[in-house]
């Protein structure tokens, strides 16, 4: 048995490969359709995990929005919403953000060895706060993750997060949808960072799939040969 949960990655971006602009305020990409999908998304899976920054940033819930969906989840016996997951390098953690406050779940907090008592004091018991090492890696991350029982893992981002799991062959579908306009910022993130990934022109990702979510275009990859897996 694979030794780190079935993982999708899931982002929004406009046609120019940002996931935001550079203002204060968060940049709307996702239709309506696209929301309804990352719920159903949401929905299908143990976890979901984001970074520390996007939650500073964006400030989100990370619940299943749909009562037919929890209710569904409930009747499997399983938790209303998955389990809320981040990671953080420097504990600046607020645990008045949604991330802890919104819905009765498990939350986990990864954290660098050296910021750990810190972190669990700043967060005061809202959150388990798990050491992850000196150097924080993602793969670290999925292999306690699939200890703790979670057999597929959703990660929303940010641009960093998502950068990681990529360049560490951990992915094994992506979920891009793209939106209709440009943002043109060299300030705003962009969908991935600048480093060496696993594929390119010599080992290509297989596209799975495209559909219209309203004026957004979803772009549906194959990562790895486990694509399909626990879905």
């Amino acid at each position: 048995m694979p030794d780190r949960p079935y993982t999708v990655l899931s982002c929004c971006q406009s046609l120019d490969g940002y996931l935001d602009d550079g203002s204060q305020r968060r940049l709307v990409l996702s239709s309506a359709e696209d929301l309804d999908r990352v719920d159903a998304l949401r929905a299908s899976c143990d976890a979901i995990l984001v970074g520390a920054a996007t939650i500073r940033a964006d400030d989100p819930r990370l619940l299943i929005r749909s009562g037919a969906r929890v209710a569904q989840r409930l009747a499997a016996g399983r938790p209303a919403n998955p389990t809320k997951v981040t990671i953080t390098a420097v504990a600046k953690l607020d645990p008045a953000a949604a991330f802890f406050t919104a819905g009765d779940v498990e939350r986990l907090v990864y954290c660098a060895d050296d910021r750990l008592t810190e972190a669990r004091e700043a967060l005061g018991g809202v959150a388990r706060v798990v050491a992850a090492g000196t150097d924080v890696r993602m793969s670290a991350v999925a292999a306690d993750l699939h200890a703790r029982g979670v057999r597929r893992l959703l990660v929303e981002g940010g641009a960093s997060v998502l950068s990681q799991f990529l360049r560490e062959d951990l992915a094994d579908e992506l979920q891009v949808a793209v939106a209709p306009f440009f943002v043109g910022d060299p300030t705003a993130p962009r969908f991935v960072e600048e480093g060496c990934y696993p594929w390119t022109a010599h080992r290509r990702a297989r596209l799975a799939g495209t559909q219209a979510l309203g004026d957004v275009v979803l772009l549906h990859y194959a990562l790895s040969d486990r694509f399909g897996e626990h879905r």
